[in-house]
């Protein structure tokens, strides 16, 4: 097992398949910035399946044991099922999940992606209502299409199913207890996560920010809750769950209470560049690495030496530097939609 500087292991890591996606979330990729003539990786500057399978089993030598794929959406990139089973097949690897929007999650695709090896679905979701969905969204994707993706995946015996929703103030929070009443008693956890200056696009402002105590204060005299135990250290979700048995939600804090001295994740983007950290400047380029024909055990020390250098705790810095004019540190930052959340 390696550590940082701050004593954090590496337990997982999080590959971006593509950077194309089929939605234009304001909060992700605007529509005014990733338009039509937006320049998208084309399909030979991806990281090709068999690279991602050896780096994995690389990364699996560090203490990685977890995987998430990412995109984008995932679900674009063609015969996804195969590189699934390619990491699945890896020694060390004991957790695969997936984030997609479920505009693709037929029940056919729901079933096969569980088969597989995909054991845990995080599904983006950020309102019930049509209107403010579709403002969110800016694609002609009906709602429905998005909660039948999800029912899909609620008829196959998945171990985790979690429902991600962006709160930001003034635009969706009037959905947080109808989301609340949708998704209570049906086996998926409901996730509320506070609007982050990821990126360089989203016009994030602190003020526009639900905070995770205005969240649970809304939820709790209608559906009382109460806290529970985190499944393992660095889980980034606060847990509660309904006090009437009705299931659980979460709510990830990454700007009023940041979790950077747990954070034990890597990112792989889709064209083969290591980020330690969400909102990272820039990556670590592997295709060198591995166009040079360098063996696995060089390949592991670069990465053993990148993960002992860092550092990383933008939240943190963020949060103790609310108050105090910009730097300028890290005013570009790499784009969610290009390693995933």
């Amino acid at each position: 097992m390696v550590t940082d500087r701050l004593n954090r292991p590496l337990k997982d890591l999080r590959i971006s398949v593509t950077d194309r996606c089929n939605f234009r979330c304001g909060y992700c990729m605007p529509k005014d910035v990733f338009g039509k003539h937006y320049s998208f990786l084309n399909s030979n500057a991806l990281l090709k399946y068999q690279d991602i399978e050896r780096l994995v089993g690389i990364f699996t030598n560090l203490g990685v044991h977890k995987i998430r794929l990412t995109g984008g959406e995932p679900l674009l990139r063609q015969d996804l099922e195969d590189l699934i089973r390619r990491i699945a097949g890896i020694d060390g690897i004991r957790d695969i999940a997936l984030t997609t929007n479920a505009s693709l999650l037929t029940s056919e695709r729901a079933a096969s992606l569980h088969e597989a090896g995909i054991r845990r679905l995080n599904i983006s979701l950020d309102a019930l209502n049509p209107e403010i969905y579709a403002r969110i969204n800016q694609v002609p994707v009906p709602l429905q299409d998005i909660l039948d993706g999800i029912r899909n995946a609620l008829d196959v015996p998945y171990d985790v199913i979690k429902i991600n929703m962006v709160v930001q103030k003034g635009v969706n929070e009037d959905d947080i207890l109808p989301m609340c009443e949708y998704f209570r008693n049906t086996g998926a956890v409901l996730r509320f996560i506070e609007f982050m200056d990821v990126g360089n696009h989203n016009r994030w402002d602190l003020d526009k920010v639900f905070t995770a105590r205005e969240i649970i204060d809304l939820i709790n005299p209608v559906y009382p809750l109460e806290p529970i135990r985190a499944n393992y250290r660095g889980e980034v979700s606060k847990r509660w769950r309904y006090v009437d048995g009705q299931g659980e939600i979460g709510v990830i804090s990454s700007i009023t209470q940041p979790f950077c001295t747990d954070c034990a994740r890597a990112r792989l983007s889709a064209k083969g560049e290591v980020f330690t950290c969400l909102f990272a400047s820039s990556g670590y380029d592997l295709r060198p690495l591995l166009d040079g024909n360098l063996k696995d055990d060089e390949i592991l020390e670069r990465l053993r030496r990148l993960w002992l250098q860092r550092e990383d705790r933008y939240s943190m810095d963020r949060m103790s530097n609310l108050d105090s004019p910009s730097d300028g540190r890290a005013s570009q930052k790499v784009e969610m939609s290009y390693i995933g959340g």
